[in-house]
Parts: C-alpha cells; structure tokens; sequence
C-alpha cells in the first residue's frame, strides 16, 4: 500500500497586532521575511503541494514569496480568526491529499526535520491516528498534522479564532512526538524576534 500522500497548509493569514504597526511575517531573520523561512522548511519537506493562505497584507506576504513553488488562496474572512484560515487552506487542498501539516507563518525556527518527523509518525503507525502533534517539555506545539479523513466533519464546524487544538483535546488517536523547543516558539513581538 502507497504512503498516504501529506500536504501542507501555511497559515499567514493575520494581521498580527501584538508586533506592531509592521507587517509581522515580513519582519526580516536573518534577511529574509519570517514568512519565507516556513515556506522555504515546508518546500524543503516531503510535503506536497504547500498552500499559504493570504488575508491581511495579502499583496506584501504574496510577494515575500516570490519564486517559491507555492499555491496561494485568499482567505477574505480572515478577521473571523484563525479557523477561516484553516479551512480556506484545507479547501484548497487536492483530493487525493489524506493528511495535511499545519503550519503557523511566525515560526521561522521549524524545519523540514520537524516536517518529516511528523509525516513519519502518521506514515509508520498501522491505524491511522487522527493527528499528530510535536511535544516539547511535555506541552504540545505546532505544526500539527491532521488526517483529513478522520477529523472532516470536525474541521467543516470550526469556528472562530481557534485552530485544531479544541477538535484534538481528549482524542485517544492522537500521536505525540518529542521535539525540541522550536516547535514551542513563534514570534508576536519584536522582542521575541530579537531574543530568538
């Protein structure tokens, strides 16, 4: 039996308030806008095809990523919360994808080994999991993976600014792996960009 084939959706949706009157995902680490730095580890990954899902400041992060092989959808529901993004980048997802990492655009330190680590947990397990989620310290992070088949219906019905994490509480199908602290950091402020 084929692995099941894993995509991978880019959350960069949101306006990002906390960091300031700036554009969060376009702040430059080292040289490059943070946003790059997630699209660059998900194309690095085994996951295909990556969709980033645009909404405020749509134009300047489409531009950030520039040349990368990207599919991009605009979610005009974006100040809704995060769930419209979720499902807006799920939407756009090929059917024959069975599993889908999701990644948050401020993580500029995941990589494609966090990527693949997840993807190979889904893939090594013989009952499919319904996600699998990255623990550092013993507290769960992002990307999650979710299977697209087993979470469906829970994922058409979410709302409001909450990603996957309310549908994955108290699942007993949920695979964790202990990955280092990347998978715990996002940027919401300059400071944490400075101090990262």
């Amino acid at each position: 039996m084929p692995d099941p084939r894993v995509g991978a959706v880019i959350l960069a949706a949101g306006r990002g308030t906390r960091f300031g009157p700036e554009p969060k995902l376009l702040a430059l680490l080292d040289g490059e806008p943070l946003v790059r730095h997630v699209a660059k580890a998900a194309l690095a990954s085994s996951a295909h095809p990556i969709v980033v899902v645009l909404g405020a400041h749509s134009s300047a992060v489409g531009a950030a990523l520039e040349g990368l092989d990207l599919r991009f959808v605009e979610n005009p529901h974006h100040a809704e919360g995060l769930s419209t993004s979720l499902r807006a980048g799920l939407a756009a997802m090929p059917d024959a994808v069975e599993a889908a990492l999701i990644l948050l655009a401020d993580m500029p330190r995941i990589t494609a080994d966090h990527l693949d680590g997840l993807i190979a947990a889904y893939r090594d397990v013989r009952q499919r999991p319904s996600a699998v989620v990255p623990v550092s310290d013993g507290r769960r992070g992002n990307p999650v993976l979710l299977d697209l088949g087993k979470l469906a219906e829970a994922l058409r019905n979410l709302t409001g600014d909450r990603g996957a994490g309310p549908l994955l509480a108290g699942r007993d199908d949920v695979i964790e792996v202990a990955m280092d602290e990347a998978v715990a950091f996002d940027v919401d402020t300059p400071a944490a960009l400075a101090g990262r």
